[in-house]
């Protein structure tokens, strides 16, 4: 059972899994802060002067004037605003991805396309591969 867990780790795709599951932690942290701290302010104050991250409702019914004093004192609260930041941050994560992989499809080499000329034997000649005969030296040409 050893050896086989140790085959299963030697292969390329497990490794390659891991490094991208860590590099994707690392650049959903950046997608946090980017949109906590840079789109998400610009859009509240268009909107009115709203955080969304202390959006929320409280379902006790005692009115909290914020989340944090809700959350002290235990109340039970929908927090929609951390909602719509959560969408935000998938939305632009699914986006680089999508940019990311239309780039590394884009700089795939594209596979050989079947040549559709050669060249005659006799006169040398470029002429259409399904040629049985030279239209310029008229000579037969082996199949």
């Amino acid at each position: 059972m050893w050896k086989e867990f140790r085959d299963f780790i030697k292969r390329g795709n497990v490794i390659d899994l891991a490094v991208a599951v860590i590099i994707g932690a690392a650049f959903g942290k950046i997608v946090t802060a980017l949109v906590d701290g840079v789109i998400m302010p610009p859009i509240g104050l268009v909107l009115g002067k709203v955080d969304f991250s202390e959006l929320f409702i409280d379902l006790s019914g005692k009115g909290y004037p914020t989340l944090a004093a809700a959350k002290v004192a235990g109340a039970p609260v929908i927090t929609y605003g951390a909602f719509l930041n959560t969408v935000i941050n998938f939305v632009i994560v699914a986006f680089v991805i999508f940019l990311i992989i239309k780039a590394v499809n884009r700089s795939k080499a594209k596979p050989d396309e079947a040549p559709t000329k050669k060249d005659c034997p006799l006169c040398f000649s470029s002429i259409p591969i399904k040629a049985i005969k030279c239209p310029q030296c008229t000579s037969e040409l082996p199949a």
